[in-house]
């Protein structure tokens, strides 16, 4: 899922310390909220290309990470809702504009301003 003309942001959940259930809960929640949102041209869940036999991942969804679509113009409002949503969360961000990328972890309120910060000095760039 590329835009051409826009952003393109995967939020990964992985803090350690909550099973894969309790991750997919937080990104389900953080997805039904950006839904919400007229900024975003799309959110979605992350399909697994390769799901392993037996997987409990429904529909093959990767667990704790999903997708979003935005245009430049709206970056900033949206990356300062998932600064307000995300604070304290351990998660891993993933920007693509420009025809670059740029990945992010974040592990505490500080850490995910900072990352924030990052994305969207990238992201003006």
């Amino acid at each position: 899922m590329t835009n051409a003309s826009g952003v393109t942001l995967t939020i990964k959940f992985n803090d350690p310390e909550l099973d894969s259930e309790e991750r997919d809960e937080q990104a389900q929640r953080l997805m039904a909220e950006l839904k919400q949102m007229d900024e975003l041209e799309s959110v979605s869940r992350v399909l697994d290309p390769a799901p392993p036999e037996g997987n409990k991942s429904i529909g093959g969804m990767l667990i704790g990470l999903l997708t979003a679509e935005i245009s430049t113009q709206n970056a900033q409002s949206v990356m300062k809702f998932l600064g307000d949503r995300l604070g304290g969360k351990a998660i891993e961000l993933s920007v693509e504009a420009n025809g670059k990328k740029l990945t992010v972890k974040a592990h505490s309120r500080e850490e995910l301003k900072s990352a924030i910060q990052a994305a969207q000095d990238f992201v003006a760039v």
